[in-house]
């Protein structure tokens, strides 16, 4: 069998974040999202709770990209 015939092409990780930020995803309210930033710093989920924070600046307005 050759390598070709096996070899299923996956999108690398930069490619697959750079082709979801093609389009524009709709955040939910701050009002949930703060919710959520509740929830995470109850469990200790440092990274969930770092990804609510930059979601609840750019959603409210703060940073813009």
């Amino acid at each position: 069998m050759s390598r070709s015939r096996n070899h299923i092409s996956r999108p690398t990780e930069h490619a697959a974040i750079h082709a979801a930020c093609r389009s524009a995803r709709p955040l939910p309210p701050v009002e949930v999202l703060f919710a959520h930033l509740i929830v995470a710093n109850a469990m200790a989920d440092r990274h969930g709770a770092n990804l609510l924070g930059h979601a609840i600046a750019r959603r409210s307005g703060h940073l813009t990209y």
